[in-house]
């Protein structure tokens, strides 16, 4: 079951994430900070200069993120 009931017109990542989160409302605070964390994720993924599309990416690629993020940038869980 699909939780987005509405699709994207946007071609671009940020944009389509854009467009989701105004569809439900988020307050403009939650999107610039979930369009920094999704800004961070392709970034940190793409240092070794292969910058990748999440839809890409698995959960071994989350996992690392997150691994780092408690490990190295001790990010609270």
């Amino acid at each position: 079951m699909n939780s987005v009931a509405y699709l994207p017109q946007s071609k671009r990542l940020l944009e389509q994430v854009s467009e989701v989160l105004r569809y439900k409302h988020y307050s403009l605070k939650t999107e610039q900070a979930y369009l920094y964390w999704v800004r961070f994720f392709v970034r940190w993924h793409g240092r070794d200069g292969q910058m990748r599309h999440p839809r890409s990416m698995d959960g071994a690629e989350v996992t690392q993120f997150l691994t780092m993020l408690a490990n190295e940038r001790r990010v609270s869980v």
